[in-house]
């Protein structure tokens, strides 16, 4: 079963795009997400619409952060990536025939509307400066530095 693993990959990015001074090209973010350049630009215009990045363009140009870290939760960016599905499994059949088979959509339904609304919830108290904060905890405990082109270097 494939997994959507685009709000994992964004929120790695934005904690690296946190650390640095200036501007991350498509390129060196490509690289920390393991896909291209062109994915990376697709996926950010939803946060860059939302206000939580910038870009610029030209010689020294790339993303940046544009938000306070502190106000800006884990749910707010699942938002901003189009609320892709949360869960993978799904009915055989939308709309099925067989009673028993209405009872089985009838009882998973529930079961995938409250895992949602559990998982919205939790990523609703998550804030990016939390995931930065513990970043730093981990960055401390192992005593070096973590420079986003030598880290994801091929």
């Amino acid at each position: 079963m494939k997994r959507d693993s685009r709000l994992s990959g964004v929120l790695h990015v934005l904690l690296h795009m946190a650390e640095q001074k200036g501007p991350v090209t498509s390129d060196v973010l490509a690289m920390a997400m393991q896909t291209n350049p062109v994915v990376v630009r697709r996926v950010m215009a939803g946060l860059r619409s939302q206000g939580y990045v910038r870009s610029e363009k030209g010689h020294g140009g790339g993303w940046q952060i544009n938000c306070d870290l502190s106000k800006v939760t884990l749910r707010d960016v699942y938002e901003a990536l189009g609320e892709p599905s949360l869960i993978a499994l799904g009915n055989r059949s939308e709309a099925p025939g067989c009673l028993v088979e209405q009872a089985v959509n009838a009882a998973l339904n529930q079961a995938f509307q409250d895992a949602e609304a559990l998982l919205l919830n939790r990523l609703g108290d998550v804030t990016l400066a939390m995931l930065s904060a513990d970043f730093h905890r981990r960055l401390k405990a192992r005593g070096g530095s973590q420079e986003i082109e030598t880290v994801h270097a091929p």
